[in-house]
């Protein structure tokens, strides 16, 4: 049981903060919008505590890092959209 919650760990900090570092920096970058990058950046870094919170079973940190991964991701792609 163990193994498998470092595993689904792991691969959230890999593919959320893959995704959100290579694309909506990517795309902030390529049209210049700092505010939009620090977005990027913040909802990639709450993603990578993400999944230490799911390693150490703390659910209640897993549910709100989760939750401003999501906000802080939409908010950059509105900033790039705006």
């Amino acid at each position: 049981m163990e193994r498998e919650f470092e595993v689904s760990a792991i691969a959230i900090i890999v593919v959320f903060g893959a995704l959100t570092l290579g694309g909506l920096m990517a795309a902030s970058l390529c049209f210049g919008e700092r505010d939009a990058f620090f977005f990027a950046l913040a909802s990639s870094t709450s993603a990578w505590a993400t999944g230490y919170a799911m390693i150490y079973q703390r659910p209640n940190a897993f549910r709100w890092l989760l939750l401003l991964t999501v906000v802080m991701a939409v908010a950059s792609a509105v900033v790039i959209a705006v």
